[in-house]
């Protein structure tokens, strides 16, 4: 396992959509494996391919409701959605730019484990705006598209 390097703001890789994800193999528990040691390196909450150069449909989450475990997300897909929350939002990719963006509060994902197997998973507040953050990114989209005002940093 190993930290990669995080692409950032201005590399075109960041607006590509990414190729849905067909082979489980050690490689691809290799990828999962440094993408959480990154994103922890990093101090972030959430981890998508083309964040390290991969345009692959992968990502990984820190679910801070229950007890910081990370969830691996491979071929994501939003099935349900509810309620609203506005909250200041940055990502790895843009540092030092943060800004208002507002997401639902509770977003239920199907999505395969490192093996292959479907799974649903729910998350609420950070945790559900990590996993809409991470598969925007996987759809070419960044928060910056997103944001209603940008928040002033030091």
């Amino acid at each position: 396992m190993s930290v990669r390097n995080i692409v950032m703001d201005g590399d075109p890789i960041l607006r590509k959509r990414c190729h849905k994800v067909e082979k489980f193999d050690a490689r691809l528990h290799s990828i999962l494996d440094d993408m959480k040691d990154t994103m922890l390196h990093a101090n972030g909450v959430g981890l998508a391919g083309p964040q390290i150069g991969i345009l692959r449909r992968i990502c990984v989450v820190l679910d801070t409701l229950n007890n910081d475990r990370i969830i691996e997300l491979i071929n994501p897909e939003v099935i349900a959605s509810s309620g609203e929350q506005t909250d200041g939002e940055g990502c790895l990719s843009f540092p030092g730019k943060y800004g208002y963006v507002t997401r639902p509060d509770v977003v239920t994902v199907r999505a395969q484990d490192r093996n292959g197997e479907w799974f649903e998973v729910t998350g609420e507040h950070l945790t559900a705006r990590a996993f809409l953050h991470e598969i925007d990114h996987l759809d070419g989209h960044v928060f910056i598209e997103k944001v209603s005002e940008f928040i002033e940093t030091e």
